[in-house]
């Protein structure tokens, strides 16, 4: 259902049973998939791709022109999974030529009201954004990981898989897969056992996770040195143990510790 005050382009590609609220804009372009409710007052902007089952509450902008310097109006697009909960005023930005012109969301996630994904972000599935949470351009969020609300994460910045971030947490370089991180400027707290738990990983996996946080965090050692002892370690052989190492070899902007 649209309502009769909404504007929708007609080369806009709408998808069986969605609604439309009033007063919504989609313009040209615009790909939306089957089953998605769109709330009152949203913007869809001409490059917006998303799949089916999603839900856009009212006053978010949703593939809107990149805040950057260097955008000259060049086609990019935003692109989006499905069964997304996109809450109250949130602000989802188009990539950017220079960045590979695409910002890239997943599925099942859930952005509170007043968080922003700036241009060029790669999100994964299972995301949660708390209210106000922001993100500025380039940066990467692994899948299950949580943001708290009102903390601001720096362009390029990587945050891993099942990471929990506090409200009110400066983020300034990569956070590791797995773990806490809290401050006005991020530190790390341990392991997420809480979420771990949660999400049914096993206690051998833990005890694996856990060894490694002390091996890198609290035995004083370099971290090159660091991570050959644990790869010399028999928990070398945990999937998990295997990922958090990959992701800290893969740092650009260095870890926080």
């Amino acid at each position: 259902m649209i309502h009769p005050t909404a504007i929708v382009d007609p080369k806009a590609e709408i998808g069986q049973d969605v609604e439309i609220g009033p007063y919504t804009i989609v313009e040209k372009g615009v790909v939306i998939g089957t089953g998605t409710k769109i709330g009152p007052h949203v913007v869809i902007r001409e490059g917006t791709r998303m799949g089916k089952g999603n839900q856009i509450y009212q006053f978010s902008s949703v593939g809107e022109a990149p805040q950057a310097f260097a955008y000259k109006g060049e086609p990019t697009t935003l692109q989006m999974g499905d069964h997304n909960i996109i809450r109250e005023c949130v602000t989802l930005h188009r990539g950017t030529p220079k960045g590979g012109g695409k910002t890239a969301i997943g599925s099942n996630n859930f952005f509170m009201a007043y968080s922003h994904i700036a241009h060029d972000c790669e999100i994964g599935n299972q995301v949660v954004m708390a209210n106000g949470a922001t993100l500025a351009g380039h940066i990467l969020i692994e899948d299950y990981a949580i943001i708290g609300g009102l903390s601001p994460i720096h362009q390029f910045c990587r945050i891993g898989t099942h990471a929990i971030i506090s409200g009110l947490t400066g983020v300034g370089m990569d956070i590791l897969p797995y773990m806490m991180a809290a401050g006005s400027r991020a530190k790390l707290y341990g392991l997420n056992i809480v979420g771990l738990k949660r999400h049914q990983f096993s206690e051998q996996t833990i005890r694996a996770l856990k060894k490694t946080y002390r091996i890198i965090f609290r035995s004083g050692l370099p971290l090159e040195k660091a991570i050959k002892t644990i790869e010399e370690d028999e928990i070398a052989g945990t999937a998990e143990v295997q990922h958090l190492l990959q992701f800290i070899q893969g740092s650009k902007r260095g870890i926080t510790r």
